[in-house]
Parts: C-alpha cells; sequence; structure tokens
C-alpha cells in the first residue's frame, strides 16, 4: 500500500479530532505536535515496536498489545468454536505460534492505534500513552469480528475510518477511527462499526485510493488448507479482485486474476492476489500471487483479452476491461521446496511502490531477500545476507516509508530494514520484537514521544 504521507498530514492540521471514546468532536481542541513514526507489529510475541521515521533510532520496543490475554485465552478456552478456530491459527497461519498481532494504524493525532488481533478475532482501540507506560488498563474500546479470524486493515485517506477483513465471514468490516457527528445529527464514536462490503474466500488487503473514493480489495482463498497442487486449485475457494465504491460500498468491478492470467498465456498460475501497489496514477495494480516468485501487472483499463462478459464472479460479471500485461519472475531460490512448505501459500508476500512510480520494493519471502525492481525494465537488486551482511530471513511485509524509502519487516531475523531505491542503499537494519510482520508509517505525540 502506498503511503498517503501528504494527505495524512493535511487531515491532521485540517481536522479536528478528539479522540476521547465516548465524547464527540468538538471545535475547540486542536492537533497536538505529531512525530512521524514507524509502528511494527511483532505477531507472535503481541507487541509493538515503534521507531522514529527519519532517524530510525529505536524509541520503545515491548509495547504490550495484548494486556488482555489471560481473559481472552480464558473466553477463548470455554467456546468450542472459538477454540477449534484458536487452534488452527495456532497450526496453520501462525506456524505453531498464536498470532497476536497482524496489523495496526494509528489516529491521526497520534493518540490512539487499532490493532487487528487475528488469534482473538477481534480490532481494539489502545491508548498509546497508556500502553507505552505499561499500564494493562491502555484498551479502550474492542471490537470482535463476526467470525474467528482478523487480519488486514486499511486506513482512509482522511483518516475516519478502519477497513478490518474478517476472515472466515467472506466481508470486509468498517469501523469509525474519529468522534464525529454525521449529516443528520447522527453520532458516530471512535471503534463504531459503520458498514461492510462482501468479499470472497478469506478477505486479505484493502486499498484507498488517493481520493478515498474507491478500494481496491482481495481475497486469498483458504491458504492454510492442503491442494496447492494446481489440479486441486479449485479446493482454495473464491478469490477475487475486486474495485468497491467507498460511498455507497457498491462493487464496481470484480475480476478473477486466475482467469486473466490463462488468457494472457500463464495457464495454471494462482488465483489469490497478495500484497498489491498502486501505480501513481492507479490504472495500473501490481500484485503478488500465491507459489509466485515475482510478480504481475494488471491494467484495469487494458481491454478485456477474452473480448467478451461471458461469466459472472459471485453474482457480478466480469468487467469488459482489465488484462495482464506483465508477469516479473524474480529468483527463485528454493526451487526443490514443496509448495506445502510455502508459508501460506506465500512464494512472495510484501509489495510497495517509490513516490515516482519507477521502483517496486519486494519482500521475497521464501526465498530470504528483499529486492527492488526497476518498474519499466524489471531489472532487480537483492538484498540478504550475502550482500548486505545481515540475515533477511523471511521478510514478510514492504510499505513506503517517509522521504521515499522502503520499510520491509523480516519475520525470520525479528528486525526490519529500511531501504533507499534511488540510492540501492540499506539505510537502517533494527532489532525489534518476535516475528515482526505488519510495518506502518503512524504518529505519537511528540510531548509523549519526549518522555521515552
Amino acid at each position: 500500500m502506498r503511503l498517503r504521507i501528504a494527505a495524512a498530514a493535511a487531515a491532521v492540521t485540517g481536522l479536528v479530532l478528539t479522540l476521547q471514546p465516548s465524547a464527540p468532536a468538538t471545535s475547540a481542541d486542536p492537533a497536538p505536535e505529531l512525530r512521524d513514526v514507524m509502528w511494527v507489529g511483532n505477531n507472535w510475541a503481541g507487541t509493538a515496536s515503534i521507531v522514529d521515521a527519519h532517524s530510525f533510532d529505536v524509541l520503545k520496543r515491548g509495547v504490550d498489545l495484548v494486556p488482555d490475554k489471560k481473559q481472552e485465552l480464558a473466553d477463548i478456552y470455554k467456546d468450542p468454536a472459538a477454540l477449534a478456530y484458536f487452534l488452527v491459527i495456532r497450526v496453520g497461519p501462525g506456524e505453531g505460534h498464536d498470532q497476536y498481532v497482524d496489523d495496526m494504524f494509528t489516529t491521526l493525532d497520534g493518540r490512539y492505534l487499532a490493532v487487528s488481533r487475528p488469534s482473538f478475532a477481534d480490532v481494539v482501540w489502545i491508548d498509546i500513552a497508556k500502553a507505552t507506560a505499561g499500564d494493562p488498563n491502555s484498551i479502550v474500546r474492542e471490537q470482535a469480528m463476526d467470525g474467528h479470524r482478523s487480519d488486514h486493515m486499511g486506513l482512509s485517506p482522511d483518516g475516519r475510518r478502519l477497513l478490518v477483513s474478517d476472515s472466515t465471514s467472506r466481508q470486509v468490516i468498517e469501523y469509525s477511527m474519529v468522534n464525529e457527528t454525521l449529516p443528520g445529527g447522527a453520532q458516530v464514536s471512535m471503534g463504531d462499526r459503520t458498514r461492510t462490503f462482501a468479499s470472497g474466500e478469506t478477505p486479505h488487503e484493502s486499498n484507498y485510493t488517493e481520493d478515498g473514493e474507491r478500494i481496491f480489495h482481495a481475497s486469498i482463498g483458504l491458504v492454510y488448507t492442503p491442494g496447492d497442487i494446481p489440479l486441486l486449485d479449485g479446493l482454495k475457494g473464491d478469490r477475487w479482485f475486486q474495485v468497491v465504491r467507498n460511498s455507497d460500498f457498491a462493487i464496481e468491478q470484480r475480476w478473477g486474476i486466475g482467469r486473466e492470467l490463462a488468457e494472457a498465456g500463464y495457464p495454471r498460475m494462482s488465483s489469490a492476489v497478495r500484497p498489491m501497489a498502486l501505480s501513481p496514477d492507479e490504472r495500473f495494480v501490481y500484485f503478488q500471487v500465491s507459489f509466485f516468485h515475482g510478480f504481475v501487472e494488471f491494467d484495469t483499463q487494458a481491454p478485456d483479452l477474452n473480448g467478451k462478459v461471458d461469466y459472472t464472479l459471485g453474482g457480478i460479471p466480469e468487467p469488459r476491461t482489465g488484462a495482464i500485461t506483465r508477469v516479473v519472475p524474480l529468483p527463485n531460490l528454493v526451487p526443490n521446496m514443496l509448495r506445502e512448505q510455502y508459508v501460506n501459500d506465500s512464494a512472495h508476500h510484501g509489495l510497495s511502490m517509490n513516490d515516482a512510480g519507477t521502483k517496486l520494493c519486494v519482500a521475497g519471502t521464501m526465498d530470504d531477500y528483499a529486492a527492488l525492481v526497476d518498474r519499466s525494465t524489471g531489472h532487480y537488486q537483492l538484498f540478504n545476507e550475502k550482500t548486505t551482511g545481515h540475515a533477511y530471513l523471511k521478510p514478510y511485509w514492504t510499505t513506503e516509508g517517509l522521504s521515499d524509502t522502503c520499510w520491509i519487516s523480516l519475520s525470520g531475523s525479528d528486525a526490519v530494514a529500511v531501504l533507499d531505491p534511488s540510492t540501492g542503499e540499506e539505510l537502517a537494519y533494527l532489532a525489534v520484537g518476535d516475528h515482526p510482520q505488519r510495518v506502518r508509517h503512524g504518529y505519537v505525540p511528540e510531548l509523549l514521544a519526549a518522555t521515552w
């Protein structure tokens, strides 16, 4: 997901956000001075690390994002269905570990952190000042999924709404990130559930367009089940790439990417769109698909290669536009690895693009490398222990950082790295916590950061 830094900064100064969980916003409270930070979610530890986004100094480690762990586990053990899913998550997506932290975003005033917690099937809003001080009462709001696992999230460019993938319920749920009065006088508080839109099997990533009017969303299917050989691909379920209109959550377009790949001459490739990156004009989408070492270029406006609408996906006709225009392979350093050994079917899991749209930053998950790839030529530069002297074990996410950098989590190395797409340099390599997964730009109040 490309960061909307300018939009977020404008929203901080232009919107008035008074985020006491039970009180509506007022116009009397200015936004505080903020520090840009990198939030790192340590999935297996249930903690966050906070890194200064400019100096790359680690400001805080071990910030507890599961202070209610004892109570959550007690509730799960009382519910046979919840316990069954909890254990499936542990042995499947968690690789033998519980998944306590997947994704996180701060409110635009830097006071609260929204966190999706897969093993607890919820999203919580945490008071950052309390959490960083070790206060066990830092959770100010909690919302349970309709299903049994939460996953990726997306923050609207204006910071007002949060999307959370409800993994086992084929839907994405929208929540408020502010307290406000809606047209007509209705009151909405931070953490209130507002709307949902439909997805395929196992909804995954959601990305807003720059203007916030559309959402690019994909579902990945049953990645934690058997059936990894191409002949059994259909057992993975519905995997759809779709564009959602934000005004009313109508699904404007929906593609089956496996079919699009077959029409482009790449049969038996997966339909599961993993992490994606949008070009600056938002016409081209670059995405990873299950089991593929590399990425795919999809032109949303190109004439459909099939030439006609002849089937539907979940009742929605296949669009007449949209076609695969390139498939860009990257080195496969594990050619003898069985597909069943790929973590959640991901050969690569993590993709972002620089501001100019000239370089892609790739997390080569099973290959233990990061890559900077020239968008026009496909030429790449690899970052791994051989080229940097640092371990790049199981990279699991990339995002566009400040100053046109790439931030990448190295989940198997318990570290994050910062790469410069312009110079091809590794700018920082930082120890964080156990199995860092999602990395996001966010804020903390300057006065709070100064106390650390």
